[in-house]
């Protein structure tokens, strides 16, 4: 599976939470990785959902969020389009992904990664290193479960 989400906003999203520590670019490809699976998923998700209520375009309320509380789009790291893609990945082509949709999942999906980038910052600073490594990320979300 080709990551279909640009690195450079997904490091930037780890060094929120840095805190001086550096990011290798192992890191941040293994979280880009970890956004676009946990985003197809969602939108797997929410296309049963539209599916249930005899829609063909995904919603916002498809991913838990309704429209008043979507944040503006430039105001998110992780940019809209190559969201958009990762919907797409795993879902039936006959499905649309709506605007609002695609700011939801770009929302979810950025806090998805603040609390990743934020787990792996803490396991690079308990391992005495001064980089936030790919062992850290796949070791954060190996202990949440994922």
């Amino acid at each position: 599976m080709s990551v279909e989400l640009p690195f450079a906003p997904v490091d930037d999203i780890i060094r929120r939470h840095a805190d001086g520590l550096r990011v290798s670019a192992d890191a941040a490809a293994a979280l880009a990785e970890r956004i676009q699976e946990r985003g197809a998923a969602l939108a797997v998700d929410a296309a049963a959902e539209a599916e249930a209520d005899g829609r063909k375009t995904l919603m916002a309320s498809d991913f838990g969020a309704s429209e008043e509380e979507l944040p503006p789009a430039e105001t998110l790291a992780l940019p809209v389009a190559p969201v958009d893609r990762i919907a797409r990945l795993d879902i039936d082509e006959r499905f649309r992904v709506g605007t609002d949709a695609r700011i939801a999942l770009a929302d979810r999906l950025e806090a998805y990664a603040d609390d990743v980038a934020d787990g792996a910052a803490v396991l690079a600073r308990h391992a005495g290193r001064r980089t936030v490594q790919a062992e850290d990320v796949d070791t954060y979300c190996r202990l949440q479960g994922e």
